[in-house]
């Protein structure tokens, strides 16, 4: 791999990563006690989420996906009726609820996040926390340039 000596080399460069970046992510096989689940990719980050920083409330939930918290309680009770999530009451607040993955889920679901985790811990570990966020970064700017430019794009028709 070379280092891109402009930005439209980088670039380049991307565009023909990306597509196969893609591809092989969607080609991941959802485990079998999943795939009834009808997962969409907002159910893959609270999953992911829930994985890697353990229970969390509703509102943490929310701040962290950045979406209102009814958007997360919709989300929660959907894979609560389905016993991939469960509620318990906040010890500190009762009237908060502490989501988790449920013990029969979790194993299956961390055996199907991990290739991803485990890629990007990969990808990341030489690099300092500094350009670690740098890479971060720019990941988040090209979403929202990306989400920009295709909604402000004319639509066919």
């Amino acid at each position: 791999m070379s280092t891109p000596d402009t930005t439209e080399d980088a670039v380049r460069e991307l565009l023909l990563v990306m597509p196969r970046l893609v591809g092989r992510i969607k080609r991941l096989p959802l485990p079998e006690q999943l795939r009834s689940l009808e997962l969409a990719p907002r159910h893959l980050s609270l999953l992911s989420l829930l994985l890697l920083d353990g229970p969390l409330a509703v509102s943490q939930l929310a701040e962290k996906l950045g979406v209102a918290p009814t958007t997360v309680s919709l989300i929660v009770s959907d894979l609560s009726r389905k016993g991939v999530l469960v509620r318990r009451e906040d010890d500190a607040d009762r009237r908060r609820r502490i989501i988790d993955i449920s013990p029969e889920s979790r194993p299956v679901i961390a055996e199907w996040l991990s290739p991803g985790a485990d890629a990007w811990r990969h990808a990341l570990t030489p690099l300092s926390p500094a350009q670690q966020r740098i890479v971060v970064d720019t990941l988040l700017r090209y979403e929202t340039a990306f989400s920009a430019a295709t909604h402000s794009a004319p639509e066919d028709g």
